[in-house]
């Protein structure tokens, strides 16, 4: 895929009638959290607040991360977790999982939090109506790291995730163990072969395998499924999915057991052959009561690199053996793994091969149901939100202007949209539409387009189909050969 060099930034559609409008907020890279409106105005930047992700709370209160650890010794593990007030000040931290004394640094408790965190009231972290995030107590969900041996995956150190709940007083009062779950995840043996060679190894804290790489986690809620008398959806049970086996899953809260899985294999069923094969997944949940589409799964398939299983031509060993070059939004049923809602390169319009992976973040990003049946969606290795109708219409488009420093790469990790309510600090913005630009005729200052009186015929030369016409029909012929 190739990207322009120069390009607009900051809110390029905004569609008011069809947007269910408000604020947004996101990791503006190494500057902090930044909240703007739907004109890509910013409103508020928790400058140095740090978001895996950002959250707000009702009132202006932002949750977010105010360091992290070394690389030379962990991977994404932050320093903490903390609430700030609309100013910036500390209300609530949570930091004392672990405590390390990592070689020629300062010991120190932390967190070691990553990815994803919830708080009590709020399944997901996004806004949904009558489930409003507690401010002033309530526990707190946090998907974490330790350090672990186990010789049933591989001889090894293991970067391993869990998940722990804490109270409002930092005591940790439950903890599930992704390690401790391996059998249950019904890996093959050429899968199991290569977790044991080679369990995604990272050079950090002296070599260890990110082997699962969960990268999300969120309690169902209430929901239809459980009312109807399925206990597998629990409200208190948790759904996650893992960036480097392809696994979605969802553990009873009660016994920390896996009670529904999708992957690590999608060709075991005609149900996953036909839900397609998952890769790399982010942001998968569960759309709760109250927002249209609830009781669905939601995901954001990356695409990209990931998987354990047998070698192929574009994996010589079998680790990251499976591969596509574009993403997916997916909203299934969880019974029957029947797609109720997609969006990919072809509801994006872009209809020939060659374009698909103009729609394709393979690493982070995420996807929100907003309370219009709108989804918003992270495509968050470029920097790019966009709210999308039900019938897959952009009407709200923005483009992150911030670039790091190191890295000089604008990606978002994932965004959420909340209503202005939650914030009383400023008064509801003027919402001012902004129409797409027609991208044929838009052009920089002094670079017009060649007018009516400079367009010169060639003698003798007819109009015929262009070259993408042509290939587009010599793939037609080819697929009539396949027929």
């Amino acid at each position: 895929m190739t990207y322009p060099s120069v390009y607009p930034t900051g809110a390029t559609i905004y569609n008011p009638e069809k947007c269910w409008s408000g604020y947004t907020i996101f990791q503006a890279r190494e500057l902090g959290a930044l909240l703007i409106d739907m004109n890509g105005g910013e409103v508020n930047l928790w400058k140095g607040l740090h978001g895996f992700p950002n959250q707000l709370l009702p009132g202006g209160y932002v949750l977010g991360h105010t360091g992290l650890r070394n690389n030379a010794f962990g991977m994404q593990d932050q320093l903490d977790l903390v609430q700030v007030d609309w100013e910036g000040n500390i209300v609530w931290k949570f930091n004392q999982y672990e405590y390390i004394e990592d070689p020629g640094e300062e010991a120190q408790w932390m967190a070691r939090q990553h990815h994803d965190y919830q708080r009590e009231g709020n399944p997901v972290g996004y806004y949904v109506p009558g489930m409003e995030p507690v401010v002033d107590g309530g526990n707190t969900l946090l998907l974490c790291h330790k350090n672990v041996k186990n010789p049933d995956i591989t001889d090894k150190n293991l970067l391993d995730d869990v998940i722990i709940e804490v109270d409002r007083e930092g005591n940790i009062v439950w903890e599930w163990s992704c390690n401790e779950h391996f059998n249950e995840f019904e890996f093959s043996e050429a899968a199991k072969n290569i977790l044991a060679r080679d369990p995604n190894m990272r050079t950090a804290g002296g070599g260890m395998g990110d082997w699962m790489h969960i990268n999300c986690m969120s309690k169902l809620g209430p929901n239809k499924w459980y009312d109807a008398g399925d206990e597998r959806f629990h409200p208190e049970n948790i759904a996650w999915c893992a960036r480097e086996s392809n696994i979605l899953a969802i553990i009873s809260k009660k016994t920390g057991e896996i009670v529904w899985k999708v992957g690590p294999d999608y060709d075991t069923s005609k149900e996953l052959r036909e839900l397609g094969w998952i890769i790399g997944p982010h942001h998968f949940h569960m759309i709760p009561r109250g927002l249209p589409g609830e009781g669905n799964m939601l995901i954001f398939d990356n695409g990209g690199w990931a998987g354990y299983g047998l070698p192929n031509p574009c994996s010589s060993k079998g680790r990251m053996n499976v591969l596509r070059d574009y993403s997916r939004v997916l909203e299934f049923d969880p019974k029957t793994l029947k797609i109720v809602w997609q969006y990919t390169p072809i509801e994006a319009g872009l209809v020939h091969p060659s374009d698909s992976n103009r729609f394709y973040s393979p690493f982070i990003s995420g996807a929100q149901r907003l309370p219009n049946g709108n989804t918003l969606i992270t495509e968050g290795s470029g920097g790019r939100l966009i709210e999308v109708t039900a019938e897959h219409e952009i009407v709200w488009e923005y483009i992150s202007p911030y670039w790091g420093d190191k890295f000089k790469i604008n990606m978002v990790y994932r965004a959420y949209r909340v209503p202005y309510e939650w914030v009383p600090q400023v008064d509801k913005p003027v919402e001012t539409p902004i129409e797409p630009k027609d991208v044929a005729k838009f052009r920089m200052p002094g670079a017009a387009p060649l007018g009516p009186k400079k367009q010169t015929e060639v003698p003798g030369v007819k109009p015929y189909q262009g070259s993408t016409a042509l290939c587009v029909a010599a793939d037609d012929e080819l697929d009539n050969l396949d027929k």
